[in-house]
């Protein structure tokens, strides 16, 4: 018998498998891969390095969909704007990866990549080394905060009847479907003006 044209087991494979219990259930484990797979669980260690290798395939998937070229050509800001409307779309096609791409730490280079990008950009316009990690930091919480928040229902504060909040639920009948887009964009231009004010004050530095 000739051998198979196509690997029964590889990295990519392993990571789509992962990224589809992780959208229905919200977690995942090795030996439910290995299963849906069905392959041994031996067979995933050969490709990945346990948990945390599966989980930096998880974040290579999503993070796919970035579209890191919105970081080139332009002034910072505007590139951190794109490229942040960008990251948010990806990981709102998948907003249960969001917890747990959170709390691991980065080591997938295709991602590392984009952050050496953003802090170049940063570093370029001027401002100091110590801000620049505090600044991606907050521009990720905006951006994973509210692809989370897309997820959510509509109505998110439930006013049952006998309930004295009149003007919260007058605020909510007016804001409509809309209301999360309107946060983000309300969020996200208020960091980076803050961030325009700092340089525009002086020097940039760590407070």
């Amino acid at each position: 018998m000739g051998r198979p044209r196509k690997a029964l087991l590889d990295r990519e494979r392993i990571g789509a498998t992962a990224l589809e219990l992780v959208d229905e259930t919200g977690d995942f484990s090795v030996p439910e891969v290995a299963r849906r797979l069905g392959v041994q669980t031996a067979s995933v260690y050969h490709h990945v390095d346990g948990r945390a290798g599966v989980i930096e395939l998880l974040r290579e998937r999503v993070t796919d969909a970035i579209d890191s070229g919105t970081l080139a050509g332009v002034d910072w800001d505007v590139a951190l704007e794109n490229w942040a409307r960008s990251y948010r779309a990806a990981f709102a096609a998948h907003p249960r990866t969001i917890p747990m791409l959170m709390t691991a730490p980065v080591r997938a280079p295709g991602v590392l990549a984009q952050y050496e990008t953003v802090a170049g950009l940063l570093l370029a316009a001027g401002f100091a080394p110590p801000l620049v990690l505090p600044i991606v930091t907050g521009l990720d919480n905006i951006v994973l905060g509210s692809a989370l928040d897309m997820s959510a229902p509509d109505t998110m504060w439930e006013v049952s009847e006998g309930t004295a909040v009149p003007r919260l639920a007058a605020a909510q009948a007016v804001t409509g479907a809309a209301r999360a887009d309107q946060a983000f964009d309300l969020t996200l231009a208020g960091f980076l003006g803050h961030c325009r004010e700092l340089l525009r004050t002086g020097p940039a530095h760590a407070p």
